[in-house]
């Protein structure tokens, strides 16, 4: 199929870039696609659903509240948001959401369905047909609901109670037969509660009722002292602005000030308010005012049920036949986890790849040098750390054993705020020596280096990721972890920490490509290698795996490249404003985007053609946060086997034909279908390393 577009198809504003928020909420239809693909299996295309949703609650969050920010500021903004004014893009956006919402309601009720077939129910409160049931609800709210149920009547007089950002609420209005005012309250569904009740079973069928149905069965115990003749609850929801403001007292730590922005986002502006469109006018009138919501762009109709991002902890009731199968995470080649780490990274580079690569190598590297008495120094860097994590740990017990440790710790990664500063606290406490970051950067690089005393002199480990040091997020992100004892890296590693700790002095870097002092400069260089090679009659050739690419300047390099006949591969997950396959502008540019059991992290750079190839791994998306505001490192691919593995896994990826969209200006999301034997590039991969085992 030709995919290339004339320019002249396209809208003079829109010929160029497609906008980063519209870009960002195609990729979340690819999210909802996998929730409606009948090949996944039932409970994971529910669970599906639930990460479209929250997906959707942080792009409110962060991206809409962003660009209702610079509406209020009365700017039109049409240069920083590309090819719309800002209040252009606000409308564009409601309209897209609204579309979407529909869409998932839809792929919901076509699940629940296929769920009957299976002998599964999930019922509402007016289903309740087995006595088993009802005496389980009755005492299961008695017990477990009443408790936690927070239910506030409303009046004209009253003031509304703070609405809690993402929190779920059931709006009652009761109504007595010739009154003409209706009465009000708020019922918050318990945070506290799984929103799923699983009920006996009956039959051998499984029945499950939804928090919210289970409370609206119980309506009546729980508002007895009114008199009314008729009472009805919806459900709504309100989106704050997750913008962290960061006061300027010099005389607060930078952890204190975090933390009372973190705690500020729950007075923030409402940017989004959705509604179960069944809701009669006048209520929602009543709530609209209460509210101070005025902005009908921020007003979204939704079904009976919101906070559905609940859905990806949809039980499982023991149906493993209704999941994917479960794969057990190998071991890397040669390298075992009862062996030293550190003898084998001295004969030789290794290549982690999670989920495929179990994460304990890292962990395994980490508590090797907190007991080695041969170990002097540790550091690293930590961007998001797991609720429970092992990582902590180990550089704890590696302070506690002497080492001087040194932990280049995040506080501002979004969402995560509240984990780091918990581990922060604690770490400090322990005596390992903290870093909160550079002066207006961000420190997005995932890397650590370790000096191991070796007779006279002092030897460097280390390791560099795609990825977060995470141990729950690496079950299910795909990502490249190098561990090496290459002393060229680990000597430019040791300059970046340098500059962590006098960030005054911008050090030079040999081999490590550092955002943002070099990263565009050099990204520049080697795009313009591969349009010279093309001009002096040779192949120019480049592959690119990112999560996300906005970068006007860097996109327009590309669109260079491809207009001097460099042929230029992508696979680009998420947000990709640059417009593929377009004659006489991008027609050498070809593009997918994956979305399937795994979320595709990894960072990979190619150029040159086959046996020619420069390899590089990083952290860094072509953003322009990655790339101009944020610390990132680029590490080159020096192993020749690790070269050869990433250019493997990188080909099996871009050959997927079953879970592979290809995108182009029409934004339509197609699968990519061909004549092929079917290859579902993260299946593949896991089998490329399993027979690498044999």
């Amino acid at each position: 199929m030709d995919n290339r577009l004339n320019m002249a198809t396209l809208g003079a504003d829109e010929s160029r870039y497609i906008n980063r928020e519209i870009s960002w909420l195609q990729f979340n239809a690819r999210v909802l696609q996998e929730s409606a693909d009948e090949s996944v299996p039932l409970i994971e295309r529910l669970r599906f659903v639930g990460i479209f949703s929250n997906n959707l609650d942080e792009f409110f969050k962060v991206r809409y509240a962003t660009v209702k920010r610079i509406v209020e500021a009365g700017k039109r903004g049409r240069k920083a948001l590309g090819v719309y004014a800002a209040d252009e893009l606000l409308e564009k956006i409601t309209r897209i959401v609204i579309q979407q919402q529909e869409e998932s309601m839809n792929i919901i009720d076509d699940i629940h369905h296929h769920l009957k077939s299976e002998g599964i129910y999930v019922i509402k409160e007016n289903e309740v047909h087995f006595p088993e049931h009802s005496e389980y609800i009755k005492t299961f709210f008695t017990e477990k609901v009443s408790p936690a149920l927070v239910t506030i009547v409303l009046n004209e007089d009253l003031e509304l109670p703070r609405i809690q950002d993402l929190e779920a609420y059931l709006t009652i209005t009761m109504k007595k037969k010739g009154s003409k005012k209706s009465i009000y309250a708020l019922v918050e569904i318990p945070s506290e509660l799984d929103r799923f009740v699983v009920l006996p079973q009956v039959d051998g069928n499984d029945y499950i009722m939804i928090l919210d149905d289970l409370i609206r069965y119980n309506l009546e115990s729980v508002f007895s002292i009114f008199e009314y003749d008729e009472i009805s609850a919806h459900m709504i929801k309100i989106t704050r602005d997750a913008e962290l403001d960061l006061d300027s007292d010099l005389g607060k730590s930078f952890i204190e000030k975090l933390s009372k922005s973190v705690k500020g986002r729950e007075d923030a502006e409402p940017v989004r308010f959705v509604h179960d469109q069944t809701i009669d006018s006048d209520t929602l009138a009543f709530l609209l005012q209460k509210l101070g919501i005025e902005n009908t762009d921020s007003i979204i109709p939704g079904g009976r049920y919101h906070n559905r991002k609940d859905y990806m902890d949809f039980p499982s009731l023991g149906r493993a036949d209704l999941l994917y199968a479960k794969q057990k995470p190998l071991p890397i080649k040669n390298i075992s986890l009862n062996d030293s780490m550190f003898k084998k990274v001295a004969e030789k580079d290794f290549l982690q790849y999670t989920p495929y690569h179990t994460f304990a190598y890292v962990i395994k590297f980490l508590r090797e040098a907190a007991l080695d008495p041969k170990v002097r120094t540790i550091k690293i860097t930590i961007y998001r750390l797991a609720k429970l994590s092992h990582v902590a740990s180990a550089l704890i017990n590696a302070a506690k054993n002497g080492k001087e440790v040194t932990v280049q710790i995040e506080l501002r990664a979004r969402f995560d705020e509240e984990s780091n500063m918990r581990y922060a606290n604690k770490m400090q406490d322990e005596g390992v020596k903290l870093i909160f970051g550079v002066p207006g950067l961000k420190v997005h690089s995932k890397v650590c280096v370790i000096e191991r005393q070796e007779g006279s002199r002092l030897k460097r480990y280390g390791f560099i990721s795609t990825g977060n040091f995470n141990g729950m997020t690496a079950k299910i992100y795909t990502d490249y972890t190098l561990f090496t004892a290459n002393k060229q890296i680990l000597k430019d590693l040791s300059k970046l920490f340098n500059f962590f700790d006098t960030n005054y002095i911008v050090n030079t870097y040999q081999h490590l490509v550092i955002s943002p002092h070099y990263a565009k400069t050099t990204f520049y260089k080697l795009i313009d290698a591969e349009i010279k090679k093309v001009k002096n009659g040779e192949r120019g050739y480049i592959r690119l795996k990112l999560n996300s690419m906005s970068n006007y300047a860097i996109i327009d390099k590309l669109y260079e490249a491809s207009q001097a006949g460099v042929q230029i591969d992508m696979i680009i997950r998420g947000v990709c404003c640059l417009i593929p396959g377009v004659e006489g502008m991008s027609e050498n540019i070809k593009m997918i985007s994956i979305v399937d059991k795994f979320l595709e992290h990894p960072r990979v750079l190619i150029f040159g053609k086959k046996g020619e190839e420069k390899v590089f791994i990083s952290s860094s998306d072509w953003m322009t946060r990655n790339l101009d505001n944020r610390v990132e490192v680029t590490c080159p691919i020096y192993d020749e086997d690790i070269k050869k593995e990433i250019i493997d896994t990188y080909n099996i990826c871009w050959n997927d034909n079953v879970k592979a969209r290809v995108i182009t200006a029409k934004q339509d999301n197609a699968y990519r279908r061909n004549d092929e034997a079917p290859l579902r590039s993260q299946f593949a991969t896991y089998d490329y390393y399993l027979n690498k085992l044999n």
